[in-house]
């Protein structure tokens, strides 16, 4: 029985997660995240799409991205098997780096998006690893409160674009929890 073929139109906005096989480690160091962060510039060079969101796990990623002309599983593809296969040349190994296919959630909703960037960026403080998203260098958060990161590979305009000035501010409460989804969201996103 084949899979089902995702849902995908251009401007589509996906919540995608990738987990090492066996749940193993796919970053060991800095070396590695940094490798990762400039593999996703390469690709986004060859299918252009927005990265409003990142978090790099021990063993697992969290992307949230908005295509422009190109389905998510061309994006994947080339991501995966480049940084697979850095990876393994790198640490001498062999086999599959991820665990079967990516996961593609849908988002077809503002709510749902807020939601989405909020979980990407406490997915460090809920596994343990800091006390606060801002500690966890390997996300997009620390560009999202303050005016500290390189914007190259991500941007911050969409989702900081639903939160009143000091927009920064308002997304640090919104992410701590301190004040819920705004009120004025649109029904649909684009």
């Amino acid at each position: 029985m084949s899979r089902p073929h995702r849902i995908w139109y251009p401007g589509a906005k996906y919540h995608i997660t990738n987990r090492g096989n066996r749940r193993s480690s796919i970053f060991y160091d800095e070396q590695d995240h940094l490798a990762y962060l400039e593999l996703l510039k390469e690709v986004r060079s060859v299918f252009p799409f927005h990265l409003h969101a990142y978090c790099l796990m021990t063993n697992h990623i969290h992307l949230l991205i908005e295509t422009i002309h190109h389905h998510p599983k061309h994006i994947m593809k080339m991501l995966n098997s480049r940084y697979a296969m850095y990876f393994n040349k790198r640490h001498h190994l062999i086999g599959h780096l991820f665990q079967g296919r990516y996961g593609a959630e849908l988002i077809d909703t503002a709510e749902y998006l807020l939601d989405v960037s909020r979980y990407i960026h406490l997915n460090p403080v809920e596994a343990g690893m800091v006390k606060s998203p801002k500690h966890y260098p390997w996300s997009s958060y620390s560009a999202y409160i303050s005016n500290s990161h390189n914007l190259e590979i991500f941007t911050t305009k969409k989702i900081l674009s639903f939160f009143p000035e000091p927009q920064k501010n308002y997304y640090r409460k919104f992410v701590e929890g301190k004040i819920t989804v705004p009120s004025n969201l649109p029904v649909e996103i684009h």
